[in-house]
């Protein structure tokens, strides 16, 4: 519905990026239900170091000594806010560097306590856990402490896992549901102790200040007219006709809750850079080279080319048998998932905003830096090869991942056979890409990984393990690009070091042993023959032939879409294409005899 004031007409909608990025994709604690939050909104404000910014030494109190949670959890929540923080790259990069100096808990928790947040908007997205709650009804009137006797390990497991393979970050509908029918709560939130009753009620005639409604501008962001230019929500209502019909008053300089309320429930309206109107309106995306049979039913679709940042969407959904690979700014800074997607390789290879990856199996994923999170979920053996400001995992099997991560890989409920490596590729520019996204290759928290349960941490680290060393191989990615980059940043750990350099002497070995047998022509065309034979018979049995298939360009056919996506050949259609090397490079090296 939209908003009608003299030549004013103005819609208002959620965010997408604090649903998707800010929100945990698993049931949150208990203690973060409205009962609670409406006590620490009452105590921050009336202590000293709580507001208007809330220090991790005071979050810390409240969040261990005040609702029981693990320092962990605690940690967790409030790094998680931060990363969802418009903080330049330069500023993210000093903060690793600052983090990487810290050589016992003692620095580390002196640096912690550097960090604060904006009080209000850190209510408002603990508020937002409970988008991913089965029984808002309940966690949202106030529960009492978890009892034993009112629910089974077991049962608990298995809601945890039912909510991680079915959370709502990207469903932009829910979003909207979650907002109108919250919004009385989230306004609560940020009205001033004085507005409310003795019992914690909103009084009628209560007032919201301008600088609680800038917090809110975390939540919401709309546009006025018909214009396309996008302001969160306290620009927005700087006109005065808008002002007006929002409750805002000169003489206070502050809204009027119950009006201010009316208005937002009549102005709110679905994200409009949503996943919805995405797939229904987005640009139709489509490779230059196609394979028979294997792409009819893939979808492609992106709002790029018009959506404002952090509304930058690309929907791949059932890629199947295919090799697909990109650069190009289309890509910079895009929030993508990649649902339904299997027997698939896929390079996406531009800094990136968030990834998520969904249903999918069978696949190799290799991505540019990732500026904020990659999620996993409901995946099965997919190889995902990744620099990320977080990693997450939920309901996923057999897969591995190789990553480069300064925070602590989140492994929630459902995970079976997961397996975690080093990062352990490099292409060109990948170093330039984790400048500009904010990533340093210190602190790696790669081998560090969180099990999440439904009152924090789990202890349970059955459903992974550490890739060994005798199984790990660097990965080569198989397309020529232009830059500097020429190896792994930061070099490997020293047992995967040593287990490749133990087996490129073994290759010297056998090519020594091989030379020193003074083979004739004739045996060396025999010894050639049957060597090519073993090798071609291990990429079928492997199932590598597939990947080294994809990589020949067969001839090119003409193609009518308007936005071609190349695939791992040379084309004029796009700004950026890569290369192709030849298989045996792509691969690694067929063996040789001489």
């Amino acid at each position: 519905m939209r908003i009608e004031m003299d030549k004013y007409t103005a819609c208002v909608w959620p965010r997408l990026e604090p649903f998707l990025i800010g929100v945990l994709p698993a049931t949150p604690p208990s203690k973060l239900s409205m009962h609670y939050l409406r006590k620490m909104a009452c105590y921050v404000r009336t202590r000293d170091g709580c507001f208007p910014r809330l220090g991790w030494h005071m979050w810390r109190h409240i969040a261990c000594g005040k609702l029981q949670l693990a320092e962990e959890l605690a940690w967790l929540y409030f790094e998680t806010f931060d990363l969802l923080m418009p903080r330049s790259a330069e500023q993210r990069l000093e903060w690793a560097e600052a983090l990487s100096q810290c050589h016992t808990p003692k620095e580390l928790d002196r640096q912690r306590c550097k960090l604060s947040v904006d009080t209000l908007q850190f209510l408002l997205f603990l508020y937002l856990q409970q988008l991913n709650r089965i029984s808002l009804r309940t966690s949202l009137i106030g529960e009492e402490w978890p009892s034993p006797r009112s629910r089974s390990p077991s049962s608990s497991s298995e809601r945890d896992t039912k909510i991680s393979s079915q959370n709502k970050n990207w469903d932009d509908q829910a979003h909207l549901s979650f907002v109108q029918t919250h919004l009385s709560e989230l306004l609560e939130l940020l009205v001033e102790p004085g507005q409310l009753s003795s019992s914690g009620q909103v009084l009628r005639d209560s007032q919201l200040t301008s600088d609680a409604l800038e917090s809110l501008s975390l939540l919401l962001e709309g546009s006025v007219s018909h214009s396309r230019t996008v302001h969160p929500i306290h620009k927005l209502l700087s006109r005065s006709p808008l002002q007006s019909q929002a409750g805002f008053s000169k003489l206070s300089r502050s809204y009027s809750l119950q009006q201010f309320q009316g208005f937002l429930h009549q102005g709110l309206c679905l994200n409009p850079f949503g996943i919805s109107t995405c797939s229904e309106s987005g640009k139709k995306l489509a490779w230059a080279l196609q394979v028979e049979g294997t792409l009819k039913k893939a979808k492609i679709f992106r709002n790029t080319h018009m959506a404002p940042p952090g509304s930058r969407l690309l929907l791949m959904s059932q890629v199947c048998k295919q090799t697909l690979a990109k650069d190009s700014e289309k890509l910079n800074n895009a929030n993508i998932k990649l649902h339904c997607c299997s027997e698939a390789f896929i390079y996406l290879l531009s800094p990136l905003r968030s990834m998520t990856l969904d249903k999918c199996r069978n696949s190799t994923v290799v991505l540019g830096p990732v500026g904020t999170s990659v999620h996993i979920q409901s995946c099965e053996n997919v190889r995902v090869v990744c620099v990320a400001g977080r990693l997450t995992v939920g309901g996923s099997s057999h897969c591995t991942i190789h990553a480069l991560t300064p925070t602590r890989p989140l492994l929630f409920p459902g995970n079976v056979s997961l397996t975690l490596g080093p990062f352990h590729t490099h292409y060109p520019t990948l170093e330039d890409h984790m400048a500009s996204v904010g990533l340093a290759v210190v602190p790696n928290l790669w081998d560090q990984p969180l099990l999440f349960g439904a009152e924090g941490s789990a202890t349970d680290t059955g459903c992974y393990r550490f890739q060994p060393p005798s199984e790990f191989y660097p990965l080569v990615i198989p397309f020529q690009m232009e830059g500097d980059n020429c190896e792994v940043p930061w070099g490997l750990p020293a047992d995967y070091q040593k287990a490749v350099e133990s087996r490129e002497k073994t290759i010297e070995d056998w090519q020594k042993t091989v030379k020193e047998a003074h083979l004739n022509k004739v045996q060396r065309r025999q010894f050639q023959a049957l060597v090519e034979q073993k090798f071609h018979e291990w990429l079928l049995e492997t199932g590598q032939r597939q990947e080294l298939d994809s990589l020949l360009p067969p001839a090119l056919t003409p193609s009518t879409s308007v936005d071609h996506w190349p695939s791992s050949h040379t084309s004029n259609s796009g700004p950026t294409v890569f290369k192709e090397q030849p298989p045996e490079q792509a691969m690694g090296r067929v063996p040789t005899v001489c």
